[in-house]
């Protein structure tokens, strides 16, 4: 039976804003208070999306979440009408409007952690959403993100889905940013690593002294328990620490993998010896030959990788065994960053092409070709049981491009955010998405 990696990308949603609300992220707090252009955004999304089905990857897409969350500003004590609500956030408390306008779900490698039919104990596809405890604006999305996941892979045969973990500091879970899958083959038996930046409870693991580190050990360990993983098929490593103070807030920002093979930088991880072993002895347990292309910080800086985000960039396995990296504009625009993919790709290696994206408006944002993914292995048995509305073909790719034309603004600033008439302008348009996906009611206003 056929297996393969499917990309379900993030669709970026209508208020997509530069409201810095990162702390950690270089990109996102240097951008803060720009202008920004969703229709542009959405656009630059699915051409990606467009260019990797007629390349012929499988690829799909996954919504975005209503926004401004207006339930949520009522938590936190705005009353009145939703316009109201709006109104006064703006005027009481901006930065809480500012995060509840957020379009960060759009990153959904951040939306859960994915483990195969092929490694779990039932034998199904499990989903377990982030809780994305760390930061506020991100910590909304998770019920959201349920609903959709579960009408996009509603079969019960085939698919498992867990809530996300406790919110709390000790559970912080950024989902498959922090998680990579080793394989020989996707429908068989791989090996998951999971990459926390520190302990809740060990003292012995070191933690970052600027920056958080977003995800723990023991929601790591949560999730792999979840989703009925078996020791032998499991990898912990920690984050460098001193990479996570360089801006270096998820994994997926200094290492990449796919298959077999995992392209990292020197200073990604600690132990980084003693890590490449265990990945190279369980995957060959499993019948894989595992291999590594460490990029030496003596050709790329932690500065040069956080910026270009070369690591934030797309693996893929193409049919003769090469490989094919994804890339944004910015990796070319860095002399020092391109030179070395000029090099790497000459050598005869593993990765034999790179190719360039215009990204700019999710990067400016603080998210590549990696954030606006989630890998989700499937065989052909399982593809078949997804929710065919969301699976990229040629004419969806007309329908999503035209609604984005319809519905979404070119230009947004922090002051059109107190405009009641964008949360109206957002319902309207997610309406109009569920039904060319084919999803139902998953949105707060299509239910209450």
């Amino acid at each position: 039976m056929k297996s393969y990696e499917v990309n379900f990308d993030g669709l970026v949603g209508p208020t997509h804003n530069y409201g810095g609300l990162s702390y950690g992220n270089v990109a996102s707090q240097s951008n803060s208070q720009q202008s920004s252009n969703p229709k542009e955004a959405a656009l630059q999304g699915l051409a990606k999306m467009k260019a990797l089905m007629e390349m012929g990857f499988q690829q799909g897409v996954l919504a975005p979440q209503e926004r401004p969350d207006v339930a949520a500003l009522r938590r936190l004590g705005f009353s009145g009408t939703d316009a109201q609500v709006i109104e006064r956030a703006a005027k009481e408390a901006m930065p809480l409007l500012v995060a509840s306008c957020s379009a960060s779900s759009m990153w959904v490698a951040n939306a859960a952690t994915v483990s195969p039919s092929a490694d779990t104990a039932d034998g199904r596809v499990h989903f377990t959403a982030a809780n994305l405890n760390c930061k506020y604006h991100r910590s909304i999305e998770h019920p959201t993100t349920s609903r959709v996941l579960g009408a996009m892979f509603a079969d019960q045969q085939h698919f498992a889905h867990h809530a996300a973990l406790p919110a709390v500091a000790q559970f912080g879970d950024e989902g498959a940013a922090n998680h990579t899958r080793f394989c020989r083959e996707y429908g068989e038996a791989g090996v998951e690593f999971f990459v926390f930046g520190r302990s809740a409870f060990d003292t012995r693991y070191p933690a970052p002294q600027k920056y958080p580190a977003r995800q723990t050990l023991e929601a790591s360990q949560a999730v792999a328990r979840l989703h009925g993983l078996r020791d032998e098929g499991v990898v912990y490593a920690q984050q460098n620490p001193n990479v996570i103070d360089q801006g270096v807030f998820h994994n997926d920002v200094i290492a990449v993998g796919n298959g077999e093979v995992l392209f990292y930088h020197e200073d990604a991880f600690l132990e980084t010896e003693h890590m490449l072993a265990e990945l190279q002895g369980k995957l060959a347990n499993v019948g894989g030959k595992f291999q590594s292309i460490c990029v030496p910080r003596s050709a790329v800086s932690v500065d040069d990788a956080v910026r270009s985000y070369l690591f934030n960039s797309q693996l893929l396995s193409r049919p003769d065994g090469s490989m094919l990296l994804i890339v944004p504009q910015e990796c070319q625009a860095n002399e020092r960053v391109w030179a070395y993919l000029q090099s790497l790709t000459s050598s005869g290696g593993l990765i034999r092409e790179v190719k360039v994206f215009d990204l700019k408006q999710s990067m400016q944002n603080g998210g590549g070709p990696a954030c606006l993914r989630l890998r989700v292995a499937l065989n052909e048995t399982e593809l078949a049981a997804v929710n065919p509305g969301v699976i990229m073909t040629a004419p969806l790719y007309g329908s999503l491009t035209a609604w984005v034309e319809k519905h979404y603004r070119d230009r947004l600033s922090e002051s059109d955010l107190a405009d009641p008439q964008l949360l109206l302008e957002c319902r309207t348009a997610l309406d109009e998405l569920t039904q060319i996906l084919k999803l139902g009611a998953v949105y707060p206003f299509q239910i209450n």
